[in-house]
């Protein structure tokens, strides 16, 4: 009888190699992903909570508009009057008109209502902003982030807007003075997080 050889220990040339090419990738693959996660999307750090400031009410909102830029969606209120007007915008369940309280309807995964301390009618009662289709204040087919902007109504010296968005983005808000005694609400919701 043959005495038993002891097993061998060795590893096979090709299982090597294999093992050495796996722990390759998987190194890489975790540096990539903690390198990817590090940088946020164009550098926004917005977040998705509440931005409010101003207390001044400027007198009247005269004007809606949007545009797109590389990394974010923009809404834009021309305000006549005041360079410091108060505003409130955050992420709701439902956003509801102003006085009488009936739902808006806005397209998206989430839903943001912007509140300006402008009304758009005058101390005479005289519209400064005529909408002309409340529900569609501006065309943003297209748009990677907006789906749709609403008026909501304008009650005691106030506005308020809904702004259907893909989905709870990160948002920014400010108030840029200008043209002439006039201002601007600014917000911008980013493609992506």
């Amino acid at each position: 009888m043959t005495p038993r050889q002891p097993h061998s220990r060795r590893v096979p040339a090709y299982t090597a190699v294999v093992l050495a090419f796996l722990a390759l990738v998987g190194s890489l693959g975790l540096t990539t992903a903690a390198s990817a996660s590090a940088a946020p999307y164009c550098g926004i750090t917005w977040g998705s909570l509440t931005k409010a400031g101003g207390v001044e009410t400027a007198p009247n909102l005269t004007g809606v508009r949007t545009g797109r830029h590389d990394c974010y969606d923009r809404l834009v209120l021309d305000l006549r009057g005041g360079s410091s007007a108060g505003f409130h915008v955050s992420y709701v369940d439902a956003v509801y008109t102003d006085a009488s309280g009936v739902l808006v309807p806005l397209r998206g995964g989430a839903r943001l209502q912007i509140v300006v301390h402008a009304s758009s009618y005058d101390v005479n009662g005289h519209p400064t902003y005529i909408p002309a289709n409340p529900s569609e204040l501006a065309n943003v087919s297209g748009y990677r982030t907006f789906r749709q902007v609403a008026y909501a109504g304008s009650f005691e010296g106030q506005t308020t807007l809904g702004l259907g968005v893909r989905a709870r983005l990160p948002v920014r808000a400010f108030v840029l003075a200008g043209p002439g005694d006039g201002s601007r609400l600014v917000v911008d919701v980013a493609h992506f997080w």
